[in-house]
């Protein structure tokens, strides 16, 4: 592209368009990505990266899928829109709420369209105050949700997420109901009594949080099956099983966030599959389309839509988007699900996230700076690292180690996330993910490893 067209570009997008976490200093000179193909992008000057966050963690089938361009094609041409409003429907809404049920292997009953996921979280913490309402319980509003957590930047899904607050501090006051206990993080838990294992240790300390905060005024606790974006923390296998046990003892809900690991992301449909463990309502978002089209939803038990189905009209679910339903979208989910089928993506995702442990360990395993390696459930992994692997003390924040790795893989064309320490220990420390697309090769999974090792070198040394 001739130089003065990517000028007028550039300063009309700096001028006129508020991007995400908007701050001009971090836009200076930005990416501008054009074309995409499998797990490879391209930026406005025709150089190929690879994509090791799939989008926003939800280009689950890949890039430029034709198959998904030709069924929002197809469906718009019949019928691009209408409203899904109560006494009314559409033939793409009711199959694919469908579909997403019989994936779940029937555990769910219904869904709830949404168009992302903060509104999905926002219709779960509302779901969770109407069932209770519903059931004579009034009292039942309060949210349990957990440090680290990121469930949306709505007014109230902020209140939920708890990323050392970073999201809050220009927009408080947060709404208020809304309680934060430690996650199951076990390199940095606090607290753990003598002969608990972390797992033991955070499901207790909910618990204690339920006790503390009266069972009668708990709605519901939240909690992604694995973290994403505060940094992939994988739970101990006892974690979910024991915290289950914790909600079903005193009537709390418990809301499964699989905005990130659903549909295919850690090796199963849903990443509470691996520990067997049945929500009462989930929560999903992302790679439900793999990100060609917004779409987004919640799912409930048997027991909450019996209860939905039982009030009084005037006492109904006053709920409600324009876009719940929206046939385009959901007639892409679709062919997104069938894609995902017919190549056995989950069991890719599987597979190539076993290469990715392994090819992780091997190259940092043994790195000075490297503090902690959380992989080996499908293609959601993170490598955290720390200025003295000893005492877990992290780099000083004027260092600014997850930018500079950031950057210096970037130069070497990989695109992924990094999250800056977050303070001194317990806080996390400097952190690199890796989510690339379900469809990656093993070549790939090695190079992309191989250029942050490169990277990694060059800022901290070999």
């Amino acid at each position: 592209m001739p130089d003065a067209r990517f000028a007028e570009l550039l300063k009309a997008d700096q001028e006129h368009l508020i991007h995400p976490l908007h701050h001009p200093s971090d836009h200076a000179d930005p990416f501008i990505c054009t074309r995409g193909h499998g797990v490879t992008v391209e930026d406005i000057s025709g150089r190929e990266y690879i994509d090791g966050l799939s989008g926003l963690w939800n280009v689950n089938v890949g890039h430029g899928r034709t198959e998904l361009a030709d069924a929002a094609a197809t469906q718009m041409k019949e019928l691009a829109y209408f409203s899904c409003y109560v006494g009314s429907s559409n033939i793409p809404a009711i199959t694919l709420a469908d579909t997403l049920v019989e994936i779940t292997d029937n555990e769910m009953q219904a869904v709830f369209f949404t168009a992302g996921g903060a509104e999905s979280n926002e219709s779960a913490f509302k779901t969770a105050r109407f069932y209770w309402k519903a059931r004579g319980k009034p009292g039942k509003a309060k949210i349990i949700a957990r440090e680290q957590a990121y469930h949306g930047l709505t007014l109230q899904t902020m209140s939920a997420t708890a990323m050392g607050g970073v999201y809050w501090k220009m927009f408080e006051p947060r709404v208020p109901g809304f309680v934060h206990v430690q996650t199951c993080y076990s390199y940095r838990f606090q607290g753990a009594r003598p002969g608990e294992t972390v797992g033991q240790a955070a499901a207790r300390e909910l618990e204690e949080a339920i006790l503390r905060e009266g069972p009668d005024t708990v709605a519901a606790f939240i909690g992604e099956p694995i973290h994403g974006a505060g940094g992939v923390f994988y739970p101990t296998d006892d974690y979910w099983p024991l915290v289950r046990e914790v909600c079903t003892r005193h009537d709390v809900l418990l809301i499964a966030d699989e905005i990130i690991t659903g549909f295919g992301r850690t090796g199963r449909w849903f990443g509470m599959m691996h520990w067997q463990v049945k929500p009462d309502i989930l929560s999903f978002a992302k790679g439900v389309t793999s990100g060609y089209l917004p779409l987004g939803g919640i799912m409930v038990s048997r027991t909450i839509k019996d209860t939905m189905d039982s009030v009084e009209p005037g006492d109904r679910w006053w709920h409600a988007f324009t876009y719940s339903g929206h046939p385009t979208c959901c007639a892409v989910a679709l062919k997104n699900i069938e894609i995902m089928r017919r190549e056995r993506l989950c069991e890719n995702a599987a597979r190539m996230g076993e290469r990715l442990r392994g090819a992780l360990v091997d190259a940092f395993d043994g790195h000075a700076n490297t503090g902690d390696i959380r992989a080996g459930k499908g293609l959601l992994a993170a490598v955290e690292f720390v200025e003295d692997r000893a005492t877990k003390k992290n780099f000083a924040a004027d260092r600014k180690v997850a930018r500079r790795l950031q950057a210096e893989m970037m130069k070497r064309g990989l695109i992924t996330r990094t999250r800056p320490a977050a303070g001194a220990h317990p806080a996390p420390g400097d952190m690199v993910f890796f989510a690339p697309p379900l469809v990656i090769t093993a070549p790939e999974i090695d190079r992309m490893v191989g250029i942050a090792r490169e990277a990694v070198e060059a800022v901290l040394g070999a």
